[in-house]
């Protein structure tokens, strides 16, 4: 009880200390903002407001306000919300350097090695070195070439996974946990040249340890964690010791990876090969540090978004069974029956790609692009941006502008075959601060994608439509997980016999 007792009357006097300060410095008055909803508070400012899910809470505020821009306060922090598109077209192009530095939080100081990865870094030489070696010697055309052959196994062996499951009768199958394998096997066999789910991985143990190492840190990237806003409640909170342990978690397996690759006798093809060539030109510079922060933004940048989206794109096909089927007519006419699709074949199925660009526009990988920071004093239109101000672009809110997009909440693949509506998505962010992965994500949906419409017939499973309700994550996952009656179309069994 006396322990209770103290730490009320701790928080009331810092209470009443940040309350003075707040009352005094923290809601100026005389520099031209943008709009800000009613709801301020003393010490938290608008946190209150963000229920979840935050894009959506962030449109309507956006909307009450009759603007697309606007301006809140969250703890001690000006935020910047962005909901339209050629204004965070402006931002990241005439700003674009300005606006390039990330705001410093907990999980990028204990996870993400001090924020000296690819995200978190601040905008400089160390950040351009590290954009220029993904750019080259990750996601170039080249090195993405060099591991066809890995996605086309890991898509091969999901459609022989749910053969063997569903065959040719109608069978009810769960489709997140087939995907979630998908993506992160083809990531770390790229990473490391091994799989860690379905046959030939690792032992089990090990593949259940890494998953939810995957996924705690998954869950604690968020740009709505309280604590990095009021750093009093670091002192009632246990959210930054959770953090140090799961960094020392994450980089004792990251360690582990690269003295694995570094011990064995034979160069192998991996990116980590790759990367651990680099010490020998720079041996201060290209530390362990730098090749596990690269390691890391690929494994948890890499593995959820793809398939998150192909989670949705399933789910919006099976409500709407005529797109299937046009998608279907697409494939047969110009891949046939005789084989599989390749990811060749890619660039000759336009509808397919108009399904996967309408899938990004509803549902955006990150609703909310990276958070950015003012690095000094600038203008976002007539509005002035004090240096320290933090931007916040709602791709998902731009997504279904009503005056960017004709009836913008419906899944319509055909509204992309005007070339120029392409230009209007956000999905990878814009600009010199777009995510540089894209291509390889647009690679592993569209063979995915394409090869469960080639060789499988879908339904809903009962009358009623797919539940497309979000759930709660930095990429929204669906609130209830996919699930769909499946069965093989004739010619695949011969095939794959």
């Amino acid at each position: 009880m006396e322990e209770n007792y103290i730490e009320v009357v701790l928080y009331s006097i810092f209470s009443l200390i940040f309350l003075i300060i707040s009352l005094k410095f923290l809601k100026p008055n005389k520099q031209n903002l943008p709009p800000s909803p009613p709801g301020w508070l003393p010490v938290i400012g608008h946190l209150r407001l963000l229920k979840p899910p935050i894009h959506c809470t962030l449109r309507s505020l956006s909307e009450s306000l009759e603007g697309s821009g606007m301006s809140l306060w969250l703890g001690s922090r000006l935020v910047y919300v962005v909901s339209s598109h050629k204004i965070a077209e402006e931002c990241f192009g005439k700003n674009n350097v300005v606006l390039a530095n990330q705001p410093q939080v907990i999980i990028g100081k204990h996870v993400g090695y001090n924020n000296t990865n690819m995200i978190a870094a601040p905008y400089g030489d160390h950040w351009r070195n590290l954009r220029h070696l993904c750019t080259i010697e990750i996601f170039s055309t080249h090195r993405l070439n060099c591991f066809l052959s890995v996605r086309t196994d890991e898509v091969r062996r999901l459609v022989s996974r749910l053969f063997r499951t569903a065959g040719t009768k109608k069978t009810i199958v769960e489709m997140k946990p087939m995907l979630m394998d998908l993506t992160f096997n083809n990531i770390m066999r790229m990473m490391i040249g091994k799989r860690y789910y379905g046959e030939e991985t690792t032992d089990e143990e090990e593949a259940k340890r890494v998953r939810k190492l995957v996924a705690d840190v998954g869950s604690s990237t968020s740009s709505g964690k309280a604590v990095d806003y009021v750093p009093i409640l670091r002192l009632f909170s246990n959210y930054e010791k959770r953090v140090k342990k799961l960094g020392k978690e994450t980089d004792k397996f990251l360690q582990g990876l690269t003295d694995d690759k570094r011990e064995q006798q034979e160069t192998g093809n991996t990116m980590i090969d790759h990367l651990l060539v680099l010490p020998k030109s720079d041996t201060e510079y290209y530390t362990d540090q730098i090749i596990k922060g690269i390691i890391l933004i690929m494994v948890i940048a890499g593995t959820n978004t793809s398939a998150v989206t192909l989670e949705w794109a399933l789910s919006n096909l099976l409500n709407h069974p005529e797109v299937i089927c046009k998608a279907r007519i697409e494939i047969d006419n110009r891949v046939g029956l005789d084989r599989l699709i390749e990811e060749s074949d890619l660039s000759e199925l336009p509808y397919l790609k108009n399904i996967i660009l309408e899938t990004l526009r509803l549902h955006p990988g990150t609703p909310l692009l990276v958070l950015h920071m003012a690095s000094e004093n600038c203008k976002m239109r007539s509005y002035d941006m004090p240096r320290g101000t933090m931007l916040l672009v709602n791709a998902w809110a731009i997504h279904r502008d009503p005056n960017m997009w004709e009836d913008p909440d419906s899944f319509k693949p055909e509204r992309f075959e005007k070339e120029e509506e392409a230009q209007k998505l956000m999905a990878f962010g814009l600009g010199r601060i777009a995510c540089p992965g894209s291509g390889l994500a647009q690679r592993i949906i569209g063979l995915a994608l394409g090869s469960l419409i080639q060789c499988f017939d879908w339904e809903k499973v009962g009358e009623e439509e797919v539940d497309m309700k979000e759930g709660v994550g930095n990429t929204v996952p669906k609130a209830i997980p996919l699930q769909a009656v499946c069965k093989a179309r004739p010619f695949l069994h011969k095939i794959l016999s």
